[in-house]
């Protein structure tokens, strides 16, 4: 660990003590997961506390490990199905954070938003409930924005079926677009790529 991240790692754990769930170093980035319940506190913590001072949320999405490392032993095996991740950045100290919390429900996930500490997450929050179906409690306006206001699912799911539920054409007698079942039929064009286990030095 450098000494700039051995130095945030300290100041993460004197501030937020048993907020913390894990702390982890690898290349190069610190990852910080906590509960659910902990999460817009932390978030506060992180963007006010002077000796932290996270200005910016630099992005943030959703990640469905439903099949993570599928028949292989994960770590991620046992943890609930969607997480949403932020990447922060102090400008001030010059240091960047990864913050993870997982959903505690995985039928129908929720965590606070955290619009109100960071405005860019607006948009990225409304990203990760239109392709993942996550809720963002507080948020003020939190509808889809990638997908059409009738699409039905959220795409990125790793059930959602490739070819979608429904397809949509222009009809010529009704003079309109109209939305119908998929008439696609499956088919699989790329198959499975298996490499080794350290492929290309990773792990």
């Amino acid at each position: 660990m450098t000494l700039s991240l051995d130095n945030l790692s300290k100041t993460l754990n004197e501030i937020l003590g048993d907020k913390i769930k894990t702390l982890d170093s690898a290349l190069g980035e610190l990852t910080l997961t906590v509960s659910a319940f902990d999460y817009f506190g932390v978030c506060q913590t992180l963007s006010s506390e002077p000796s932290l001072a996270f200005e910016q949320l630099i992005d943030l999405c959703a990640v469905d490990y439903s099949t993570y490392k599928e028949g292989a032993q994960s770590s991620f095996s046992d943890l609930p199905r969607f997480a949403v991740v932020t990447h922060l950045l102090s400008i001030v100290h010059n240091f960047r954070l990864r913050v993870r919390v997982f959903a505690e429900s995985s039928d129908l996930p929720r965590v606070s938003t955290v619009s109100t500490i960071w405005s860019s997450a607006n948009w990225y929050e409304r990203e990760a409930f239109d392709l993942y179906g996550v809720i963002f409690e507080g948020h003020e306006d939190l509808r889809r924005i990638l997908t059409d206001y009738g699409f039905i699912g959220h795409p990125f799911r790793k059930d959602f079926p490739l070819s979608g539920h429904v397809e949509m054409r222009y009809d010529a007698e009704q003079k309109r677009v109209i939305y119908q079942p998929v008439t696609i039929e499956p088919r699989e064009i790329t198959p499975r790529i298996i490499r080794e286990d350290n492929y290309g030095g990773l792990h």
